[in-house]
Parts: C-alpha cells; structure tokens; sequence
C-alpha cells in the first residue's frame, strides 16, 4: 500500500542509493551509445531484417529477465547483495568491445546476450540492496531516484554517440569502442562507493529460496503484481522499433540515436515525480493511469512515420515508462518478505522476460510480413486489454 504520511525527499534517500544510481547513469551511458545505433549499424552495415533485431532484441531482453530469478535467489541465500552486483556490471563492461569487433549478426547477439546476463545478475540484488537500506515510506522515491539517475544516462549515452558519428563520419564501431569507457568506470564506482548493510545473523542453514516451501510465503498479491508486470511487458516491445521507425521517417543515420535521447529525456524528467506519487496515491490506480500514455505512443506511431508524428509517440513512450518502471519496483518491494525479496524481483523479473521475447519476436514478424503500422497497432491492442483487465480488478475492490 502506499505511503500518505510523509512525502518523499531527497534528504530521506540514503547515500547507497545514490551511489547506485550514479553506477546505472554511468552503466546507461555506455549502453545507450551502442542500443541508440545498434538497430540501423544491423539493418545498413550487416544486413539484418527486421525480424532479426526482433529475434536479437527479444532474446536478449528476456535473458537479462530470466537471469535475475537466479541472481536474486542467490542473494538472498548467501545474505549478500553488492558483489554479485559487481560480477553483473562487470560482464556488461566487458561486453562492450565485442559489438566494436562484430563481423555478423551471430556475433551481435552474442555480444547483446553477455551483457544481458550481466543485467540479469546485477538487477535484483541491487533492487533488492536499494529496498534493504530504505525506509519503507520513502521507497517509491528511493526507486524513482535510481530510474531517473539511470535515465540521465539513457539519454546522454545517445547524445554522446550522436556527437561522434557526426564527428567521425558514421563510424559506428569507433563509437562502439568509446562505450566501453563509462562501463569501466560504473564498475569503479560501484566497487568504491556502495556498502552493504550488515544483515541480522541467522542460526542454522538458511534454506534456499527457489523451493516450493519458501515460494509459498509469497502472498497473493505479490503474485498480483507479477502477473500485472509480465502483461505490460507484452504490451511493449523493444525500444529498437522506436529507432527503427524514425529511420524510416528519414532521420540522418548521425541523428538516429535522439530516438532515445527525446524518450529518455521524458523519461528521466518524469520517473522522480512519478516515484513521489506511488508513496502518496493507491498504486494499481497509477498504473491504471501509466497505461494510457503507451496507448496513445502506439496509436501515434502506427498512424505515421513522419518525424512529429514519431516524436509525439517518443515523448508518451517516455511518460509511460516514468510512470511504470519505478512503480512496479516499489510494489514489488512492498509486497515481498524482506528474506525472500531478491527472489521476489527475479521472478517478477522472469515472467516479464518471458513476455518480453514474445512481444519483440512478433513485433518484428509483424513489421516485415504486414507493416510497422501492424507493430505498434498490436502493441495498443495489448495495453489496452491490460488496462481493461487493471481497471475491472480496481473496481471489483
């Protein structure tokens, strides 16, 4: 349940936190210079169809997904968090100059898959460490501080790579090689400047959390929640049809990555407010409300490719994520015993990446058998039954 009696602050959120969020923004930067570009450097340098990046895209979403069941139970487990945090950013650092060296698609989605289990395996420990040294009434502000900290990155990563293609004349695996810089340094500060709070001792072999006895201690509606997430998961596909999109409108290859630096900038401005929210108003009513943003990107975006009418699809794209991301987080947390809670982010995590490879694997079928229109009028489809299955269980309440 959200919080009514004290609003969120700033001075509340402890410095873990913002340590945390300064590894995602650095982690971000690195990530968008290559996601921003990735799409076109498939379709112009390799040759790649659209059902391919959704294929790359989806299998590598679902992996990061599916990967923090196992991390999050781990953690959980050993009762320690920060250092599988670590092994996560690491492998995402090391990813980097794969893409730079990427001869084929194969070689792509082998790169895109290591990164992603790098993001598997630091997601839920460090939602669950950002849980662990927060007060509960100021959660939903911890989690929108993080996501929008994250988010400056998604959008100055693209700018950065937009800034050396025009520099460099396109070249694509040059930018590729730069990302790998702030990635190391993620890792850097993580190491240097995140602590973990000591954990109360436990008397005996702890028992390990993916088992049919500890699952059951999750209540219902955790559950609730999970399923929730894995529907609005379905309801949005990778971000790669978004730059794929406002290529096709006619944007200059070097301008490619403001696709995500224009959501990303939505996104980062909103995710902090909208974390203030979710500690002050009923949550499945603001996620009721968070839908309808994604609904009306969808509809702009299957009505044209011309580039205001992309624009306009961005800027709701990103409100919606503002309005969802931290969101679900917080409920998450609220919802999970503290000794299970890694776990409760993985599998939460787990359905949704499930939901994931299934909505980029048809968003791309569907944009080379019928059209880009066909791709995000199913994506409106979508969201809009997971509203109507949100707003019917809100008004049987």
């Amino acid at each position: 349940m959200p919080r009514t009696d004290t609003p969120g602050s700033l001075r509340k959120i402890p410095r873990t936190v913002w340590a945390l969020g300064f590894v995602s923004m650095l982690m971000d930067i690195s990530s968008e210079m290559i996601h921003s570009l990735l799409p076109v450097f498939l379709t112009v340098v390799l040759g790649a169809s659209a059902t391919i990046i959704g294929i790359i895209e989806g299998v590598a979403e679902a992996t990061a997904l599916i990967v923090r069941v196992f991390s999050g139970a781990i953690s959980d487990y050993v009762g320690k968090r920060k250092w599988l945090a670590v092994l996560g950013y690491a492998m995402g650092a090391l990813s980097k100059p794969l893409f730079a060296m990427a001869p084929t698609t194969g070689w792509v989605l082998g790169a895109r898959f290591i990164d992603r289990i790098g993001k598997g395996i630091r997601g839920a420990p460090r939602d669950a460490l950002i849980a662990d040294v927060t007060d509960p009434a100021y959660r939903g502000a911890a989690f929108g501080l993080r996501q929008s900290l994250d988010t400056v990155g998604a959008f100055a990563g693209p700018l950065i790579a937009m800034g050396l293609m025009l520099l460099w004349a396109n070249d694509f695996r040059a930018v590729f090689w730069v990302a790998a810089i702030p990635g190391f340094l993620a890792v850097a500060v993580l190491i240097a400047f995140v602590s973990e709070p000591d954990r109360p001792a436990r008397s005996g072999r702890p028992e390990f959390p993916v088992s049919r006895a500890a699952l059951r201690k999750l209540p219902a509606a955790y559950w609730w929640v999970t399923a929730a997430g894995a529907a609005l998961t379905l309801a949005r596909f990778s971000e790669a049809f978004l730059v794929l999109r406002a290529q096709q409108g006619g944007l200059a290859l070097f301008l490619v990555p403001l696709v995500l630096v224009l959501m990303n900038v939505v996104y980062a401005a909103c995710a902090y407010p909208f974390g203030l929210l979710a500690d002050r108003m009923p949550h499945r009513l603001l996620l009721i409300l968070g839908i309808l943003p994604l609904i009306g990107a969808d509809l702009l975006l299957a009505h044209s490719d011309a580039l205001p009418w992309v624009a306009g699809g961005l800027a709701l794209w990103g409100v919606h994520m503002a309005a969802t991301q931290g969101l679900m987080s917080t409920m998450v947390a609220d919802t999970a015993p503290a000794s299970l809670r890694g776990t409760a982010f993985g599998l939460f995590n787990l359905a949704s990446g499930i939901a994931m490879l299934i909505a980029s694997v048809l968003a791309g079928v569907l944009w080379d058998r019928i059209g880009p229109a066909a791709t995000f009028h199913a994506g409106a489809a979508f969201a809009g039954a997971a509203l109507l299955l949100l707003a019917v269980r809100e008004a049987r309440k």
